[in-house]
């Protein structure tokens, strides 16, 4: 354990934090999972399973609009509102029981990626106010790697679950962690300056693009981001055709690679701060980038190992790609425009993914999955080289750049 990871685990509002993330990506986990197996059951269709995942990022194309929102709340507070909303919304899914209402996964699924968007933005305003500048990366891959560690129990128990009795125990599931995430939110005493009057929409959004069409290492980092999550979109759409076509697995065995992936997640994650330090941003990116390139060309080889240690590679490369661009936004950026800059950010980086997901998907009725992923790991690479090349990094800040005083931790 890094000094600067022990150094956010001795705070306590910082770990109750974290014990809300750990309850709710426990059950987000497992759902998120269960949703695609559920659809592909009732469908038969790998190409629908894979759209599921369209849910989630759609909203993102669309996340600058979103984002406005967090700037004109109180942080906390909405947070909580945020997730008592989902746990209320959840219990729609025990309708679900035939073909004729999938759809009702994939209005869930669009409800949820709108909650992603503004929880990512409220989440990116507070944590720069309460978390020392040096300690940015350490909290953020610490974030990152209680979420995604999530992988390793959440999606097998969800699958057994649906195995043996449907969707609909792990609806209730997810509405539970929900409900104790939102409770946990609600013991951390957090100070927030009342935010500032709300401007026109227009002016609001334009402030956000504006700061990163000026900051030019930022810009960069977060296309090359963006060009990451294109690729991982990709990889996520032929998953169901990785374990179907590729390893003759049912879908629940999805499950087992979400394990793996998550296993790869906590690597990447508890490093992320001491990479940071020693490698910089962009130096970091590259490397996470190579390493995800090398899991995509990986799980295009019809055999377990293979594609498991593929996996393992991809659950490593992303999250450090991500915590590096998110860092870069909280200690880049002044606090009255951390939310709208950060759903910004979210589009310019998730965006991509959503039309790759589309496009993936109907590839995939044409294409072999093994080809699409071989494709996607040589376009990896090219963006590896790219991140090297971008300009000047900036210097880290000192601190926080907000208005909100220092007080106690949240997420990222």
């Amino acid at each position: 354990m890094s000094w600067g990871t022990a150094r956010v685990l001795r705070n306590r509002p910082a770990g109750l934090y974290l014990g809300a993330v750990l309850v709710s990506g426990f059950g987000t986990a497992a759902m998120l999972l269960v949703a695609a197996i559920w659809v592909k059951e009732l469908t038969g269709s790998s190409s629908l399973a894979g759209l599921v995942t369209l849910g989630l990022w759609g909203p993102t194309l669309v996340g600058p609009l979103i984002g406005v929102l967090a700037d004109r709340f109180r942080r906390r507070p909405l947070l909580i509102a945020l997730h008592v909303a989902m746990a209320a919304l959840l219990p729609v899914l025990l309708l679900v029981d035939s073909a004729a209402r999938v759809w009702l996964i994939f209005v869930v699924m669009l409800a949820y990626g709108v909650s992603f968007v503004l929880i990512d933005s409220a989440e990116a305003a507070l944590v720069p106010a309460v978390v020392p500048g040096e300690l940015l990366g350490d909290f953020n891959g610490l974030r990152m790697t209680v979420n995604e560690g999530m992988k390793l129990l959440a999606p097998l128990i969800g699958a057994a679950l649906f195995a043996a009795y449907g969707g609909h125990p792990v609806v209730l599931l997810d509405v539970a962690t929900f409900a104790l995430a939102a409770l946990a939110l609600t013991l951390i005493r957090v100070r927030e300056a009342p935010p500032p009057p709300p401007e026109r929409w227009g002016r609001q959004l334009a402030d956000g693009l504006g700061h990163l069409r000026r900051h030019g290492p930022l810009r960069h980092l977060v296309a090359c981001a963006g060009a990451t999550m294109l690729l991982m979109g990709i990889n996520g759409a032929v998953a169901y055709a990785v374990v179907d076509d590729g390893l003759h697995r049912p879908p629940e065995f999805n499950g087992v690679l979400a394990m793996v992936q998550g296993v790869g997640s906590l690597v990447g994650g508890l490093a992320a701060g001491a990479l940071l330090r020693r490698l910089g941003d962009r130096r970091l990116t590259a490397t996470a980038v190579a390493v995800f390139a090398v899991g995509l060309a990986l799980r295009a080889v019809p055999a377990l190992v293979p594609v498991a240690v593929g996996t393992l590679a991809v659950g490593v490369g992303v999250p450090l790609v991500l915590i590096t661009v998110w860092t870069a936004v909280q200690r880049e950026t002044p606090g009255a425009l951390v939310g709208r800059v950060a759903a910004t950010v979210n589009t310019l980086t998730f965006g991509p993914g959503t039309v790759a997901v589309l496009a993936a998907a109907g590839l995939l009725v044409l294409v072999d999955h093994r080809a699409i992923l071989l494709g996607a790991a040589a376009g990896a690479l090219l963006v590896a080289g790219w991140a090297l090349r971008g300009g000047r990094p900036a210097a880290p800040a000192p601190g926080p750049l907000t208005a909100v005083p220092a007080a106690v931790a949240e997420r990222s």
